[in-house]
């Protein structure tokens, strides 16, 4: 409300100025209609931001039909500069729609002299001409598409040796066509003039974007934008200013100028934009994916989940140890000469503290990678478009001259940087494989895609968060331009989602021995038997997957409690088989079915954006309308179970909900053989002992008789 209020005062001051102007103009005197070359001139600069002060209809239909006269205009001040704070990259603030960080050269190319000569059509010709240097100036002219050839006839006697002399129509009209003809050639080879020639440069523009340099020579000017900050994806086209100047209408009066100005004011604008960033997911288990670009890999087609693996999204679910594949794609920010080169590109990638970096030499020796362990883990893709299928360049650290570099912090640290080198910011900034023709106004890699690609383990240990709280992943884009000392972020992440199984075993009279039981496991999704080991905790980790029953580990609960709990296993259809029981108890009849299922929870979404400090989050709806950039949003996982077809609530796990599927299993005894009671069984022995001592006294007794016959 407080910048539309004033934004229509200032408009009310311009409408009250004009009408005073066209009113009360009149004449110059003749002294002020003569150059007085006994002062001095200045020029003052303010820098606006035309990409934003278009999102305003009011601001834009007045910057459509203004025109700069010059002269200075605190009613245009007042609008483009309402005191609205903005909050830059670098933690120092702007106004409005002013652009700070913002450097221009400026040099004098040529002295104002007056022609006055009778030419030999008998013509005698009064104009101004400007003076050029033939050494210091051949640079520039060349520039211009312009040479000696040029410059305006002069009679003999007025000619110099060393000098040549051309008309403002010559000048103006040569940097125009120049400028339309190949904008990003003429920017970089007068960016480059001024550099050679140790042109003096104003103070970068200030919150109020303005800048200004003074007690200068009275002469021509050119003047280049050479530093911009992050923001500014197109400088201003070079122009020559003429200190002093005739008022382009008069003091804003409509009758054409009347009078020479020293204190030049001037009101350039810069379009803005910023890059884009998104990082995404996708589980791979023990998948070995084919020698191709971009594969698409599906082995979940039977699933329940919402979320197939192979597929990349801000949210997947794996097993512990198992791989997970990330991406992390921008779209590269415009860059049409070398003021507006980038200098800083990076990555700052941060795993949650259950997942290492395949690419962690110190994370595989620590035996936290399960052979997923690859030295060249990252890689970087260039593409022409948005669907990144026009493939232009790739990157890896393989290469004779690596385009980047790869750091992880610490032994098994969970951060990662990306940062691209100068050879290949280099490449970025003016390869011509992209913009070809002449006339195209960018360069390098402008406006095209790239792809970082990278690999992590989600590792067996204590540090994985189970249940809705997730796993978050977090990347940080920064980038610079020329003025290096001004930067911007953009953030975004991926969350990596496991789950627990909690098996109680209890026996019906509770004197069975727990263990006793055994269990095995198999994901009937995916067709693999659980593979796990016990950490100290006395808890199942699952490390791989097996592919034969023989494979799978046996789960014993543990023999005070009767629990055993499997941690870190994927939203799949889980078939748990009782294998063995103790003595005198009856197995289970069937198996036990138990399916974990995953969806969007559309009450939480993802806050990563609003902690985007540094500077412009990329949802921002000044860039969204203009440049193209889509808002991103996504939202987290819930998890639910059921256990046989029936729903069961999941219970939580170190302050994470829906973290495990809870079961209890009981074993009832077993039938008993029939028994006959006292006069039972234990008669058969009785008497069978009683047979075999009568049978031995009666062989002894017959014995003995056969002897005393005898």
């Amino acid at each position: 409300m407080k910048r539309s209020f004033a934004r229509i005062l200032a408009l009310l001051m311009i409408v009250t100025i004009m009408a005073s102007i066209s009113v009360g103009v009149t004449a110059a005197s003749v002294d002020t209609a003569t150059i007085d070359f006994t002062r001095t001139g200045s020029i003052d600069i303010y820098k606006y931001d035309l990409t934003m002060a278009n999102t305003d209809s009011t601001v834009a239909a007045m910057l459509d039909s203004y025109v700069s006269t010059g002269v200075k205009d605190t009613a245009l001040e007042a609008i483009m500069d309402d005191g609205t704070v903005n909050n830059l990259g670098n933690g120092q603030q702007s106004y409005g729609y002013a652009i700070k960080g913002v450097e221009f050269s400026y040099l004098k190319v040529g002295d104002i002299v007056t022609y006055s000569e009778t030419e030999s059509d008998g013509v005698h010709r009064d104009m101004v001409l400007y003076k050029f240097n033939d050494s210091t100036d051949a640079a520039l002219l060349s520039a211009l598409g312009l040479s000696n050839s040029d410059a305006y006839p002069v009679v003999s006697t007025y000619a110099q040796n060393g000098y040549h002399f051309f008309t403002s129509d010559t000048l103006i009209d040569a940097l125009s066509a120049a400028l339309a003809y190949n904008p990003t050639a003429v920017k970089n080879a007068l960016e480059a003039y001024m550099s050679s020639q140790n042109a003096p440069k104003m103070s970068e523009t200030d919150a109020h974007g303005h800048t200004s340099a003074s007690d200068l020579p009275l002469g021509l000017y050119l003047v280049v934008e050479t530093k911009v900050p992050e923001m500014v994806v197109s400088t201003t086209k070079p122009f020559f200013v003429s200190v002093p100047m005739t008022s382009v209408n008069g003091t804003n009066a409509t009758n054409g100028g009347e009078q020479w100005m020293y204190e030049v004011t001037l009101y350039p604008k810069n379009e803005t934009g910023i890059p884009s960033l998104e990082k995404t997911v996708r589980s791979m288990g023990n998948i070995v994916l084919p020698v191709i670009d971009d594969p698409i890999i599906n082995h979940n087609v039977s699933g329940t989940r919402g979320i197939p693996d192979g597929e990349f999204h801000h949210t997947a679910t794996a097993s512990t140890g198992d791989r997970v594949e990330y991406r992390f794609e921008d779209k590269l920010p415009v860059i049409t000469s070398d003021a507006t080169a980038l200098t800083t590109w990076s990555w700052r990638d941060t795993l949650s503290k259950g997942l290492e970096y395949n690419g962690n030499q110190a994370a595989e020796e620590a035996g936290l990678l399960n052979g997923h362990y690859n030295a060249s883990d990252v890689k970087i893709t260039f593409y022409r478009n948005a669907a990144m299928t026009d493939k232009i360049a790739t990157w890896t650290l393989n290469d004779a001259t690596p385009k980047f570099s790869v750091t992880y912090g610490g032994n098994t640290s969970t951060t990662m940087d990306v940062t691209v080198l100068p050879a290949g910011l280099n490449e970025i900034n003016t390869a011509t494989t992209v913009y070809t023709s002449a006339t195209a106004t960018e360069k390098g890699y402008s406006s095209c895609y790239v792809r970082v690609e990278y690999s992590a383990t989600l590792n067996h240990n204590a540090d994985v968060v189970f249940g809705d709280e997730g796993n978050p992943n977090t990347v940080v884009l920064t980038w610079r331009r020329s003025n290096t000392s001004y930067y911007d972020t953009l953030v975004d992440d991926a969350h990596v989602y496991t789950y627990a199984l909690e098996l109680t075993k209890e026996f019906s009279d509770g004197r069975g021995v727990y263990s006793n039981v055994n269990f095995k496991i198999q994901n009937s999704t995916d067709n693999y038997w659980l593979v796990a080991e016990k950490n100290s905790d006395g808890v199942y980790y699952v490390t791989g997957r097996g592919d034969t029953e023989e494979d799978a580990t046996v789960f014993i609960p543990n023999s005070t409690t009767g629990i055993v709990r499997i941690n870190g296993v994927e939203d799949d259809t889980y078939i748990i088989t009782e294998t063995r029981t103790d003595n005198g108890y009856t197995l289970l009849r069937d198996n036990i079915t138990v399916v974990i299922n995953t969806a969007e929870d559309s009450n939480r979404a993802c806050g990563i954006y609003a902690t985007d400090v540094l500077g412009l989050m990329q949802n921002d709806p000044r860039y969204v309308t203009f440049d193209g950039y889509q808002e991103l949003a996504h939202n987290l996982l819930t998890a639910s179970a059921t256990v046989d077809g029936k729903d069961v609530t999941m219970s939580a796990l170190d302050g994470s909900v829906n973290a495990m599927v809870p079961l209890t299993i009981i074993n009832t005894r077993g039938p008993e053989l029939p028994r006959t009671g006292d006069n039972g069984v234990w008669m058969y022995g009785v008497v069978g002992a009683l047979l075999i001592v009568a049978a031995g006294v009666i062989f002894y007794l017959a014995i003995r008789k056969r002897k005393n016959e005898q």
